[in-house]
C-alpha cells in the first residue's frame, strides 16, 4: 500500500492507474467499523481504492473539538493495508490550500451549497460547517478524480449536500451512500464514540430506540411529521443525561422540512451526552424485503406468495431482464452485440403495473409498450441469460430497481438483491437448501413435466457447479449479507417458508 501526502504524488499515482476504476473513501481518520464497511464495499466494486485521511479544520467552529479530534494516522494506515487499500492520501494543510488562518473565510475560493440544504439540521447549529465540508470534498474529488466516492448514511445531511454539489458542478463521479453501521447494541458508530464511557453508551442508545419507536408508528400508518418527531422528543425527555439539540423530519434528498411523509422521510436527531455531540437518523419508508439465495431454493414462488399476503409490490426482476431481451430482439440487434445493446438500453424505461386489488405485477411495459405476454415466449427465454450477463444491461436495470426501492413497500428476489441491489433493505432473507435437496426437487419437477430419463446424481453435480460459478462471479457474486436471516428450506413446505418470512416481517413492523 502506498501513502501519498502531496499533490504530485497523487497525480503520479492517478496517471499510472488511469485505466482502472478508482474508488475514494473520504475520512477524517480514527477509522472504525463504519469506515471499514465503506472500504470493503468499495474494494468489491472498484479496481483501486484510495482512502483520504484529512482532519478538515474548515468544518470545525471555534468552539468545537478540532484540537481534541482523534488523530491516529499510523494505526489507520495499518488498518487500511489489511483491508486491501491501494493508497492512503494524507495531505498536509498546505497541500489542500490551507495555510495560516484556517477559517473558511481565509480560502480564496469556497464552495457554498444551497442555503436551503445548510440552514436546517446540523447546519443551523454549525454555521460554516457544510461550506467547509463542501470545499474540501470538492478539492478531494478534483485532486483524485475517482469514478466512485463512498459516504455513510449516518451523515445524511452531508451525503445529500455532496450529491447536490456533484450534480450542480458537473463533477464526473458517482456518489455511493452506504447504510449506517451500528454496534451490536444499535448505537451508530462514530469516531466520537471513544469519548463515551460504558454508562454513556447505555444512555446514548435511547437516541436509536427513540427513532425506532417513531418508525413503529410510521409503519403502522402515522404520517404526520409533528407526531413522529414528538415520539422521539418524548422518549429522549425521559433521559436527563441527554440534551437534545434537534429532532427534524425532512426530505432525504432536498432536506426540505416535511409536514407529512408520503413515501420517504429522513428522521434525524442531534444530541449531547456530556460534551460529546452525537447524531443519528433513520429513513422512514415502508419496508423493503430482499430475498437472496442459490438457484433452486424456491425464491420466486415464495416471494410472490409473501407479496400477496403482505400487500407488497413484487419487483419481478426476471421480467425486467426479459423485457430488455424482447427489446433487443425486436430491434433486430444481435444478442451478442454488447456495444449496440449498451446504446439501446441507455435510459430505458421499464414499468411494472399492478391491479387495484393486488400488488402483484399484471403488466410489464418497456418504453411504454406492453410486453407482458411476448416476454414469456421460448425465443425470449432462450436469450435472457446472454442479455442479463452484460454489464450495461445490469447497470441500467439495477438503477431502475433501486428507484423502486427508494419508496419501499416492495419485495424482490435474486442472487444479489440484498447484497448489491438493496443493501439497505429493512429485511433481508437468505433462502437456501442443500444441493441434494434442490436436485431432488428439480428431479421431481422434470418427471412431472414428462421427462423420465433424468439422472438425479447429474442434476446435483450441475447444481453444485452453478453454485460455485455464482459464488465466484466478479460482479455481485452470490453471498449471504451480514445482516441477512438464513432460512434453510430442507424439510420445510412452501407454506412453512412463507409463514416464516411473514412472521419475520411482522416482527420488523413491531420492532
Amino acid at each position: 500500500m502506498l501513502i501519498a501526502k502531496t499533490l504530485s504524488e497523487i497525480n503520479s499515482y492517478r496517471q499510472r492507474e488511469q485505466k482502472y476504476t478508482i474508488a475514494l473513501v473520504p475520512t477524517m481518520g480514527a477509522l472504525h467499523e463504519g469506515h471499514i464497511s465503506l472500504i470493503q464495499r468499495s474494494r468489491k466494486e472498484c479496481d483501486r481504492v484510495i482512502v483520504s485521511i484529512f482532519v478538515n479544520p474548515l468544518q470545525f467552529n471555534p468552539t468545537e473539538d478540532l484540537a481534541e479530534y482523534p488523530r491516529q494516522l499510523e494505526t489507520d494506515c495499518d488498518l487500511c493495508a489489511k483491508l486491501g487499500v491501494d493508497l492512503v492520501f494524507a495531505p498536509t494543510l498546505e497541500a489542500m490550500g490551507i495555510a495560516g488562518d484556517t477559517s473558511i473565510q481565509s480560502l480564496t475560493t469556497t464552495v457554498i451549497p444551497p442555503v436551503s440544504m445548510t440552514s436546517g439540521l446540523c447546519g443551523k447549529y454549525r454555521p460554516g460547517h457544510f461550506q467547509g465540508v463542501a470545499t474540501i470534498v470538492t478539492k478531494l474529488l478534483n485532486i483524485i478524480r475517482p469514478d466512485r466516492a463512498y459516504f455513510g448514511q449516518k451523515d445524511a445531511q452531508q451525503l445529500a449536500i455532496i450529491r447536490r454539489l456533484v450534480s450542480d458542478l458537473n463533477i464526473p463521479v458517482e456518489i455511493i451512500g452506504c447504510p449506517i453501521i451500528r454496534e451490536s447494541s444499535g448505537l451508530a458508530l462514530s469516531s466520537r464514540n471513544q469519548y463515551l464511557t460504558t454508562k454513556d453508551k447505555e444512555q446514548a442508545l435511547n437516541i436509536y430506540s427513540g427513532l425506532k419507536q417513531a418508525a413503529i408508528a410510521f409503519y403502522q400508518g402515522e404520517k404526520q411529521a409533528s407526531r413522529l418527531t414528538a415520539i422521539v422528543k418524548d422518549h429522549l425527555a425521559t433521559v436527563s443525561e441527554i440534551e437534545t439539540q434537534y429532532i427534524e423530519l425532512v426530505d432525504p434528498q432536498t432536506l426540505e422540512p416535511l409536514e407529512t411523509v408520503e413515501s420517504r422521510g429522513l428522521l434525524a436527531v442531534a444530541a449531547y451526552l456530556g460534551n460529546t455531540r452525537l447524531i443519528d437518523n433513520m429513513i422512514l419508508r415502508q419496508p423493503t424485503v430482499a430475498i437472496d439465495g442459490p438457484a433452486g431454493a424456491g425464491k420466486s414462488t415464495v416471494t410472490r406468495s409473501v407479496a400477496e399476503q403482505l400487500g407488497l409490490l413484487y419487483l419481478d426482476t426476471g421480467a425486467m431482464y426479459r423485457a430488455v431481451t424482447w427489446l433487443v430482439m425486436n430491434s433486430g440487434i444481435d444478442v451478442k452485440d454488447e456495444e449496440k445493446i449498451a446504446d439501446l438500453v441507455k435510459g430505458i424505461k421499464i414499468d411494472l403495473i399492478s391491479s387495484e386489488s393486488s400488488d402483484l405485477p399484471i403488466g410489464v411495459y418497456v418504453n411504454d409498450t406492453e410486453v407482458t405476454k411476448p416476454i414469456r415466449t421460448p425465443e425470449v427465454t432462450a436469450n435472457v441469460s446472454a442479455i442479463a450477463a452484460q454489464n450495461a444491461v445490469r447497470e441500467e436495470l439495477v438503477a431502475i430497481q433501486q428507484s423502486y426501492g427508494q419508496k419501499g413497500g416492495i419485495i424482490a428476489e435474486g442472487r444479489d438483491i440484498g447484497t448489491n441491489v438493496f443493501p439497505d433493505a429493512e429485511l433481508k432473507i437468505f433462502l437456501t437448501a442443500s444441493a441434494s435437496e434442490r436436485a431432488r426437487r428439480r428431479f421431481l419437477d422434470l418427471q412431472n413435466q414428462g421427462y423420465k430419463d433424468v439422472d438425479l446424481v447429474q442434476l446435483e453435480q450441475e447444481i453444485r457447479r452453478r453454485d460455485e460459478k455464482d459464488s465466484t462471479r466478479a460482479i455481485a457474486p452470490l453471498k449471504k449479507a451480514n445482516d441477512a436471516i438464513e432460512i434453510v428450506t430442507d424439510n420445510l413446505t412452501i407454506e412453512e417458508v412463507i409463514n416464516k418470512i411473514v412472521e419475520l416481517y411482522q416482527q420488523l413492523i413491531l420492532l
